[in-house]
């Protein structure tokens, strides 16, 4: 797949299909792009979504394998244990943002989309809008976002959620998460004396 689009380009989306063979690599690839390699902000991850909706458990699929993957670079909110969803959101993000000063924050979450799109993966510059699909006034969610679109938009949204295999979300949790595995081994340790000095240089 040509992905000459880049996060720099603010106007568009990067598209994934979950199953090609290097959509972990492209998926870390992008996310590399954009977060910023000299900071200090935390860099954390919003699983949005909830294991009630078999559509909608996207986000914390992802947080739950992330969680085991134990990642050394970033933070991982949101997993099948502790879901982050419309009736806790605007708190967790408040706590998050109680834990980390001034958090860079990525959100996952599920969409829907074209028949065509279905299972692919978004990576967009950005906050996600939860719950948009369902007609849900959610806070937005993200300095960028990742989305993956598991089921087809434009009627009954939310009984179309509660009726996605369950096999399709699973693959694209797996290929998403795979893909922030990399990129947090790639993601270089911040030191922060070295920040010091840098910030000292450029004052």
């Amino acid at each position: 797949m040509n992905l000459k689009t880049s996060f720099f380009d603010r106007r568009s989306k990067v598209s994934i299909v979950h199953d090609e063979s290097n959509a972990a690599e492209q998926l870390a690839r992008e996310l590399l792009l954009n977060i910023p390699s000299v900071t200090r902000r935390p860099i954390v991850f919003v699983c949005i979504g909830t294991d009630r909706s078999t559509g909608d458990s996207l986000g914390p699929l992802v947080g739950s394998i992330l969680e085991e993957k134990e990642l050394q670079s970033f933070y991982v909110y949101g997993t099948l244990d502790e879901p982050i969803h419309a009736v806790n959101l605007a708190d967790k993000l408040r706590e998050i943002n109680t834990i980390h000063a001034n958090p860079y924050i990525i959100g996952i979450d599920a969409c829907l989309g074209r028949i065509k799109n279905v299972g692919v993966i978004q990576i967009g510059y950005g906050p996600v809008k939860p719950g948009a699909g369902v007609n849900k006034d959610l806070p937005a969610v993200g300095d960028i976002h990742i989305t993956g679109i598991v089921n087809v938009s434009g009627f009954m949204e939310f009984f179309v959620l509660q009726n996605t295999r369950l096999n399709l979300v699973m693959r694209m949790a797996k290929t998403i998460a795979s893909g922030i595995a990399q990129a947090s081994q790639l993601y270089p340790k911040q030191n922060w004396a070295d920040l010091d000095w840098i910030e000292e240089e450029t004052n």
